[in-house]
């Protein structure tokens, strides 16, 4: 919030990122028969803070396996343009509201109260989420149906 997150500049691959957070998320995945799924090409790489991407997308893939029913999927596609680079967390999950969209990245606002109470959740983790993207310049986006599951949206510039 006073915009004291000191950001390191280091040349990062993408997709070693998300492996990464896969290897944080995996153990829970498996309790829940999930699929992790990365779908790339060609290694792409930023300029940017590597603990800090790695935080975004790990916090991406556990809202993913936590929100998802046993034996789905989450599924990460990585694509690069001449000047930014795009990853989609996307999930076969419960899904969240249409009306609820609006308000996921505004601090401690929780979709479901009673599952995230149970579950400890503080309502933080996307407000964190989007304030790091934003930090390396970038933004994020969400599309979700209800039922069918939620996809999050990063654009990053490469540099």
């Amino acid at each position: 919030e006073q915009k004291q997150v000191p950001l390191e500049q280091e040349l990062i691959e993408v997709q070693e990122a998300v492996r990464s957070s896969f290897r944080l998320v995996k153990h829970k995945a498996d309790e829940k028969n999930m699929k992790l799924l990365l779908n790339d090409a060609d290694p792409i790489y930023l300029l940017g803070d590597s603990g800090r991407l790695k935080q975004i997308i790990t916090n991406l893939l556990t809202n993913a396996v936590s929100y998802t029913e046993a034996g789905g999927k989450v599924e990460v596609f990585i694509e690069q343009s001449e000047t930014e680079a795009t990853i989609k967390i996307s999930d076969n999950g419960m899904g969240i509201p249409e009306a609820e969209l609006d308000r996921i990245f505004e601090r401690f606002y929780r979709v479901d109260k009673a599952r995230s109470r149970n579950s400890g959740g503080t309502g933080l983790g996307l407000s964190i989420v989007k304030y790091l993207v934003e930090n390396f310049n970038g933004t994020i986006q969400v599309e979700s149906k209800l039922g069918l599951g939620t996809t999050f949206t990063i654009i990053l510039p490469l540099k």
